[in-house]
């Protein structure tokens, strides 16, 4: 489970601005964001189950970020790694709406899902569940574990939150959007969605920051993209929900 809030463009400053958070299992493996070292133009955190990745950023300024698709008529296990999609882009030189056109074809084989996929210029997104290619307009979204801009309340906080550090249209500090995404709160019972994992595990996941019993956040990532194509990238990872550390880069699209 996921969750990621993004002002596109219509900004003096920034063409993207990204605050997103991966929730996991705490067990399951995971290297922190790095370059690669079997594709070196790649920057990701990476999945060492499945040797995937789920939010990344190429030299040449492509994007990709992924989400699953929460609902429990909708769960499949015989089915491909979701994180090669990610990668998948990331690797490909092909356009966007190429990319996710050949996505189509193939979206049975893997179990439900969200992507974004494109530049700081185009973005396009694509859930195998609608089955249908959205070009992402200008202005703050949010995407969680349903589709592009659905109000759930974590979506419609974050979005609200991001819009208004937008909204200022000067320099944002990666601190302030960890700020956003460190938001911990859980929301009332009347207000969360069902999506068949019943009413207390839907609490759970209702925070933007999940902690829990074995499961929670595992890394916020904030990326922001300039006029100039500067990028700043800057992952924090948590261990148990405790904050383990922070790693940046900074580079300019090849």
């Amino acid at each position: 489970m996921c969750l990621i809030n993004f002002h596109f463009q219509d900004h003096p400053i920034y063409r993207l601005i990204v605050a997103a958070n991966r929730d996991e299992f705490y067990e399951r493996p995971t290297a922190p964001a790095q370059f690669w070292e079997d594709h070196p133009h790649l920057l990701a955190g990476r999945d060492l189950s499945q040797k995937g990745t789920w939010l990344g950023i190429a030299k040449n300024g492509r994007f990709a970020a992924l989400t699953n698709y929460r609902d429990v008529q909708h769960q499949r296990n015989d089915v491909r790694s979701r994180g090669e999609i990610v990668t998948g882009f990331l690797n490909s030189d092909v356009p966007a709406a190429e990319f996710l056109g050949s996505l189509q074809e193939k979206r049975e084989q893997y179990a439900g899902f969200n992507v974004i996929v494109g530049t700081s210029e185009e973005l396009m997104y694509y859930s195998n569940i609608q089955n249908e290619v959205t070009v992402i307009t200008p202005g703050t979204h949010g995407l969680s574990n349903h589709f592009l801009d659905t109000p759930w309340p974590k979506v419609v906080k974050g979005k609200a939150r991001v819009r208004a550090l937008a909204e200022q249209n000067c320099a944002i500090h990666p601190d302030q959007l960890f700020d956003v995404l460190a938001d911990a709160e859980p929301f009332p019972d009347e207000q969360l969605p069902d999506t068949g994992v019943g009413g207390e595990l839907e609490r759970v996941l209702s925070p933007l920051f999940i902690r829990s019993e074995g499961y929670g956040t595992r890394s916020s990532t904030v990326l922001l993209v300039d006029h100039e194509n500067n990028i700043t990238f800057v992952e924090r990872t948590y261990r148990d929900g405790e904050f383990a550390g922070d790693r940046t880069f900074t580079f300019q699209v090849e």
